[in-house]
């Protein structure tokens, strides 16, 4: 057994920890987002248990990874940073029950396993801490943005002249 696979209750009810890096290269899903494969990700997973008793994870990601702005289309250095809190339901019908109970738009609940294998949520936390659009707050050079800004004249705009009264 892989040492990312681990049994998610008994982490959690142990108060488990593991932690890392791993390439972006690595995750496949991450590396076909960015620009390029180049970057790290440093990750922590913490296991607990809730006030309300639920057994949970709490997963952490940062690093740095090359995306492309979707202004400019020119590759730039995107820093992320997201933690978020997984609790574990036994079933679908547990998941939406403690989902219901807790009410917390903060906290996802999610089915657990027996053989979870972490590197799944290291990859989803860090897709989801990826923006939706990505870009740089100021481009750098924007020679083709001020090309397809330069006013064109409309191609219909001769027709008023070919009109007869």
């Amino acid at each position: 057994m892989s040492a990312f696979v681990i049994d998610a209750f008994e982490f959690s009810r142990s108060n488990g920890h593991r932690d890392g890096v791993t390439p972006v290269a690595e995750m496949s899903r991450l590396s076909k987002e960015c620009a390029d494969q180049s970057g790290e990700i440093a990750w922590a997973v913490d296991g607990a248990v809730t006030i309300q008793g639920y057994p949970s994870m709490t997963l952490s990601v940062s690093g740095t990874v090359q995306l492309v702005c979707q202004r400019c289309l020119a590759p730039f250095a995107y820093e992320m940073d997201s933690s978020t809190m997984l609790v574990l339901g036994k079933d679908d019908e547990d998941a939406d029950a403690i989902e219901e109970i807790l009410d917390d738009e903060s906290v996802d609940v999610i089915v657990g396993t027996r053989d979870c294998d972490i590197r799944d949520l290291i990859e989803d936390e860090a897709l989801l801490a990826l923006p939706t659009v990505p870009k740089h707050e100021v481009c750098p050079d924007t020679k083709q943005l001020d090309a397809l800004k330069a006013v064109k004249p409309s191609p219909f705009a001769g027709l008023k002249d070919l009109k007869t009264e």
